[in-house]
């Protein structure tokens, strides 16, 4: 708009007539009809509301006088001795509530200093709460800043609330004036633009900041300070409880194409599409096309709360970060008020994104959680405050969980948590991406080999026994191990060995084997090898290693990832079975028997072959009847007669490739018995060095 239309000067009191102007209309009509109005405000903005309301009853007469009205501030009266705030208050309270007549109405300017701290209620407050209700004829005008708590008991007085957060976006025309617009652009004022920033500042405090704009040198023509007048306004709204975040999307997180497709496309394009337009119709039309949730849900690790950070960052937003556990309280409705607090804050911070982290801490569907009840109000509570956002308010709500499952239907609900984006395990590419980063970020030279050797290594499970996946922090992990070595070191002269140093978390006594279990060691891990290489449709082997790994095995075969690993057939699992049972075969060739290491074999051999038949229907005499998804593993009908179909189909899976797997070490021993004595020789063995093995014991 032309800065000429703007004000030449605004007074504080003005810019809060304007910009309170329907909170005071609501105060007045209420006070009017003899109901008491608990007024929830910044404390800077109490005293200016109460004399905007003051003016409004006045006006209202035809005398100018309006109802009576008796201050209660705590101020001695003239002639009166002084004894303290709160004891001149309870004084000033008692004469009013017992000496009030009819239209007179007590405003409390500081009721939650005399009647609450933030651990109790005040001696004040045990007399000041049986006078508040002693004369129910009284009307009471209360005010209430948001970081203090009030007790119920106090609420209970008041036949109504308001709360007053921020300021309409429409009346900055009437409270900026032309020299402070002048100061960001010599050529227009656009009020979107700055609403942005200041949407959760009362008008008071955007006052005094918009006056400290006002002494900024005027931007010459042609050469907005909009960028920076708007990040030093940044930097004055964002409290010390609330995060800056600067998590760039594509230079910070590697990998996730899809992820952030989805965020792009659905609401950060739309975000800049709306700083570009010019109507106000369109500007309020997009507005409401814009989610106000999303939840990210994956594994643990995955990046979920950087995802929210990035997402933040291309905002210009402040992120408030919330763990679901600690909002939680033993007291009645104090933990309804942790989540309203963290939503006011959000609000004076706007733009701002705020993170609940573990959000099914508290949002467990209903009837799946024995708990104290209060998940559910706070799952009420929360979808309140979510539904009360004014469109034009830059404020955006995320969600992580681990267990999408598991939360309450009403936040899934669309136009709640509108969308629900998976961050999952990173792939192939992921992986190799994030290793750039990292690499890049802490300047560690790795070859392309060496980050390759990664890529692979964190391929599968990172603890098998709770099923958890390598994820980027795993990678991160290993990348400041490796940092801190070179810092040691003075070089950085990596190896694959330090990598796989460097994924060992769990401390443990080194293991020490005898020549003879070396060999055992050698021959296992060898016949996985061999066949990993001769058996069809099998992935080759990478690399080989006697030497203990992360999880603690005395050895490992690291195996090339699958081309298709989203059509994995009948073929493709047998061909797993076979290799997966070579170890043993190779022990009971040499060595006439076998040892506990084929332990791990056995059991995932014996899943997948379960797999085939019970949940993939590949059996050949079973069929398609497969056990269902929501059947108990335990306890599942099944006939006596099924059940040893069942046992029988997958016996003859796994007999067919045991034979499989004895033939074709039996045909090849040589070459075995050349893999396992070079491991033994070499400990390790890569790519090309099992080639050119390989290809020399073919040739001879």
């Amino acid at each position: 708009m032309p800065i000429e239309t703007l004000p030449g000067e605004v007074r504080v009191e003005d810019a809060v007539e304007m910009a309170c102007a329907q909170d005071v209309t609501f105060i007045e009509e209420r006070l009017r009809r003899g109901m008491s109005v608990l007024v929830e405000c910044d404390k800077e903005l109490a005293l200016h509301v109460y004399l905007a309301v003051r003016a409004r009853l006045r006006r209202g007469t035809g005398n100018g006088r309006g109802p009576q009205i008796v201050i209660v501030d705590g101020r001695p009266r003239e002639g009166e001795e002084s004894r303290g705030n709160l004891a001149s208050m309870l004084t000033q309270l008692t004469t009013a509530i017992r000496g009030s007549v009819e239209r007179t109405i007590i405003v409390l300017l500081h009721l939650d200093v005399l009647t609450t701290t933030h651990t109790s209620l005040t001696m004040e407050a045990r007399e000041a709460i049986p006078l508040l209700y002693e004369n129910p004829e009284a009307v009471l005008l209360g005010f209430r800043d948001p970081s203090f708590p009030l007790p119920k008991v106090i609420e209970g007085v008041f036949a109504v609330r308001r709360e007053i957060v921020g300021v309409p976006r429409e009346s900055l025309a009437k409270i900026v004036t032309q020299r402070e617009a002048k100061a960001i652009d010599a050529d227009h004022f656009d009020p979107f633009a700055l609403y942005k920033y200041v949407s959760g500042l009362n008008p008071v405090r955007l006052r005094r900041l918009m006056q400290a704009v006002g002494l900024r040198r005027e931007a010459m023509p042609g050469r907005s300070q909009a960028a920076q007048v708007y990040r030093e306004l940044r930097r004055q709204t964002v409290s010390e409880d609330v995060e800056l975040p600067n998590v760039d999307l594509e230079r910070d997180i590697g990998g996730y194409p899809e992820v952030k497709l989805r965020l792009r496309e659905e609401l950060l394009d739309l975000l800049r599409r709306k700083d570009s337009l010019g109507s106000e119709s369109e500007i309020q039309a997009l507005e409401g096309l814009l989610p106000r949730g999303i939840i990210f849900h994956g594994p643990p690790g995955t990046g979920k709360t950087y995802f929210a950070k990035a997402m933040a960052t291309a905002m210009d937003a402040t992120v408030i970060i919330v763990s679901g556990p600690e909002l939680k309280s033993k007291w009645v409705g104090e933990s309804e008020e942790n989540l309203r607090r963290v939503f006011r804050q959000a609000r004076r911070s706007a733009p701002a994104v705020v993170v609940f982290d573990e959000i099914d801490a508290f949002a467990h569907a209903r009837g799946t959680y024995e708990g104290s009840g209060v998940e559910h109000s706070m799952v009420n509570q929360l979808l309140t405050e979510m539904d009360g956002f004014r469109g034009s308010e830059s404020v955006f709500v995320v969600g992580t969980t681990n267990f999408l499952e598991s939360l309450d239907g009403a936040l899934l609900r669309p136009g709640r948590f509108e969308f629900l984006i998976e961050i999952p395990a990173p792939g192939v590419q992921d992986r190799r991406e994030i290793v750039e980063i990292y690499d890049r970020k802490l300047e560690l030279g790795l070859s392309r080999e060496l980050q390759e050797h990664l890529v692979r290594r964190t391929e599968g499970l990172a603890e098998r026994a709770r099923g958890l996946p390598f994820t980027g922090d795993h990678i991160y992990a290993v990348c400041r191990a490796l940092k801190r070595q070179a810092i040691r070191t003075g070089e950085k002269n990596f190896t694959p060995e330090d990598i796989d140093r460097a994924l060992q978390r769990k401390t443990r006594a080194a293991v020490v084997l005898s020549p003879a279990e070396e060999r055992v060691v050698a021959f296992h891990e060898a016949g996985h090898a061999l066949l990993a290489m001769l058996v069809e449709h099998a992935t080759p082997p990478e690399r080989i290693s006697i030497a203990a790994d992360m999880e603690g095995a005395l050895g490992y075969v690291l195996r090339a990832a699958r081309a298709k690993p989203y059509a994995i057939t009948a073929a493709d699992m047998r061909a797993d079975i076979c290799v997966g049972l070579g170890g043993m075969c190779a022990e009971r060739l040499v060595f006439g028997e076998v040892s506990i290491g084929a332990h791990t074999d056995l059991q995932q051999v014996n899943r997948i072959a379960r797999a085939m038949v019970e949940e993939y229907g590949m059996g050949a005499s079973t069929g398609v009847l497969v056990r269902l998804d929501d059947a108990p593993r335990h306890g599942t009908p099944m006939s006596e007669r099924r059940r040893e179909r069942v046992d029988a189909e997958v016996t003859e899976i796994l007999e067919k490739e045991l034979a499989r797997a004895q033939a074709l070490l039996s045909g090849h021993r040589a070459m075995l018995e050349a893999l396992a004595e070079t491991l033994l020789s070499r400990k390790v063995l890569d790519r090309a060095e099992l080639s050119a093995l390989t290809k020399g014991e073919s040739d001879g």
